[in-house]
This record gives C-alpha cells, sequence and structure tokens, in this order.
C-alpha cells in the first residue's frame, strides 16, 4: 500500500489545518492508520491514530484536545483536523498503515508496514 498525505502548509499560531491520507492502488480499510510527526533533529513521534472502523483513536498527550482523527473509509482516506496550531507542532507530517489492526504498539513507528511521503506543516508565531 502507498500513502499520499497531503494539506500541509504555513499557518499562525492558533490557526487551523486538515491533514488527509489516502493509499494509491487499493483501500486500506482494513488497517489501522497513524499519523507521525518529525521534527528537524528530532526523532519522530506518534501523534495519533485511528482503528480500521474509526471506532477507537488514540492520540498523543501533545495534541489531544486539539487535534482528531477521523477516516471516512467509503472515500478511503484518513483526516487529521489540527486546531489550535502552535509552533511546536512544525514538523513532517507522516501517515502510516497497520495491517494487524490490533492497536499493540500502536504509538510505535515500528508497528507499521506502510508510509507515505510527508506533508510540510509549519506554524508561525
Amino acid at each position: 500500500v502507498q500513502l499520499q498525505a497531503s494539506g500541509g502548509g504555513l499557518v499562525q499560531a492558533g490557526g487551523s489545518l486538515r491533514l488527509s491520507c489516502a493509499p494509491s492502488g487499493r483501500t486500506f480499510s482494513t488497517y489501522a492508520v497513524g499519523w507521525f510527526r518529525q521534527a528537524p533533529g528530532k526523532e519522530r513521534e506518534f501523534v495519533a491514530a485511528v482503528s480500521s472502523s474509526g471506532g477507537t483513536t488514540y492520540y498523543a498527550d501533545s495534541v489531544k484536545g486539539r487535534f482528531t482523527i477521523s477516516r471516512d473509509n467509503a472515500k478511503n482516506t484518513v483526516y487529521l483536523q489540527m486546531n489550535s496550531l502552535k509552533p511546536e507542532d512544525t514538523a513532517v507530517y507522516y501517515c502510516a498503515a497497520d495491517r494487524t489492526n490490533t492497536g499493540w504498539r500502536i504509538r510505535s513507528p515500528d508497528q507499521y508496514d506502510h508510509w507515505g511521503q510527508g506533508t510540510q506543516v509549519t506554524v508561525s508565531s
């Protein structure tokens, strides 16, 4: 499964962006999908994840209450709505798919089988 992340850009602090993640060539409705981010000089970190049905979601403490992950399996797309953005949210954001969909180690990048190319999010102060 090849994933395509989109929707990044430049926004002022306090603003909003919505990221999208979609596979090319096939459906990923049976996969859990996660978002990770990586800032310059830092390790890739977990942001949010959603189960294949959309019924279970997971968030990093740093984004809880500000970001919302969701999916529309009819459109074969996963979204990350980001509100109240802060300069520290600046990073390249990646989506990834986990074929096991068990929730096991959902916050670990190693759990994911497929990755997108990333989309840049820059939040100015």
